[in-house]
């Protein structure tokens, strides 16, 4: 088949847009040939197994599916009854980007806080974790935090920790959605057990696609008193892979050396280049984030983000104000950067 795109062109738009690492396309053709026992039962699932207790400790089991919001879904209905309810940021991605899923799909309910960074505070939760016993109101009984969070910032592990002891002392579970969590590890220089595990995380969603698969996250359930019934709910919602073999050999190649650890710590040296270029054109732009993984939040002039989008894609995060998102990915590389940056600068330059 003609290949029907420019593979040396790179957008700004999401570390989706990439295509899949090398490795992991290598650890596939590995996997593929003979038969394979399905639906889990294979050597590659085995193998996967005893790669993410090693990071995240004897206990974690894991649960391959296929996508991020199934990861969700599937975690958040495991942790609850059919009555409970999901402590999240107004920002979190299982409120704002998955059409409804944990409430129409999961069957729960989602209480939703306003921050002004994307992270939960023990005060914030307070708003939203009341009415216990109360039959009138949804049972709050999970808090769902994102690593590193949907505005790009970062929990320290003491944060976690704060969030894990009021939820439990509350009779909550804490889950983290991890779609970006090499990214966070990355930034925070941490192994990932350092801000889940050893600070009270009861389940994991586990990303990939962001970080180099071609497709497949999972669910890896940390206290294993938190999540009963998962296998079953897996099925149930569609998440079980026949030939599962083909997830976990990715999330081997992955997870089993270092490559998302090199990866994303490339992907956030990128977005660190991107961000002091920005820094660098003065008050013409306006950073309105912190920068600490792979994106970046700024305002530009409409007038420019229009020209800019002719040979790039990226997002309009708050078009009111003219505030984009730049994602940089494991494959963005300094030329892209220096590209985009310079036809930027361009721009601002024509426009006086």
């Amino acid at each position: 088949m003609t290949r029907l795109h420019d593979a040396d062109h790179r957008d700004f738009a999401s570390d989706n847009y990439a295509g899949a690492h090398p490795e992991v396309l290598a650890a596939l053709v590995d996997a593929n040939g003979g038969h394979q026992t399905a639906y889990g039962a294979d050597a590659y699932t085995a193998r996967l197994q005893e790669v993410v207790a090693a990071h995240f400790g004897d206990g974690a089991t894991t649960y391959p599916v296929f996508n991020g919001t199934g990861a969700n879904v599937l975690s958040l209905q495991a942790l609850l009854p059919r009555w409970g309810a999901v402590v999240c940021a107004e920002s979190a991605h299982i409120q704002t980007d998955e059409n409804g899923a944990p409430e129409r799909v999961g069957g729960l309910k989602l209480l939703t806080v306003p921050t002004p960074d994307g992270k939960l505070t023990p005060e914030l939760v307070a708003r939203q974790a009341w009415g216990f016993g109360d039959e009138h109101r949804a049972q709050p009984g999970v808090v769902s935090i994102t690593q590193s969070t949907e505005l790009g910032t970062l929990y320290t592990p003491d944060e976690i920790r704060a969030l894990a002891d009021q939820a439990h002392d509350l009779g909550l579970r804490l889950h983290v959605d991890g779609a970006r969590i090499a990214n966070a590890a990355a930034a925070l220089d941490l192994p990932l057990r350092a801000f889940t595990t050893d600070v009270g995380v009861d389940v994991v969603s586990l990303g990939g696609t962001k970080n180099g698969l071609l497709f497949g996250e999972a669910v890896v359930v940390l206290d294993e008193a938190a999540a009963p019934g998962l296998a079953y709910l897996r099925k149930m919602n569609m998440q079980l892979a026949s030939k599962m073999r083909f997830v976990s050999a990715q999330l081997v190649a992955l997870f089993e050396d270092d490559l998302w650890l090199r990866s994303a710590r490339h992907a956030n040296a990128m977005a660190a280049r991107l961000r002091a270029g920005l820094d660098a054109l003065g008050d013409r732009v306006h950073v309105t984030l912190p920068t600490q993984a792979n994106g970046i939040f700024v305002t530009l002039p409409r007038a420019v983000s229009a020209e800019l989008r002719r040979t790039w894609k990226f997002y309009d995060w708050h078009p009111e104000s003219g505030e984009v998102r730049l994602m940089c990915a494991f494959d963005t590389t300094e030329a892209d950067v220096d590209a985009f940056l310079a036809e930027l600068r361009r721009l601002l330059d024509a426009q006086g």
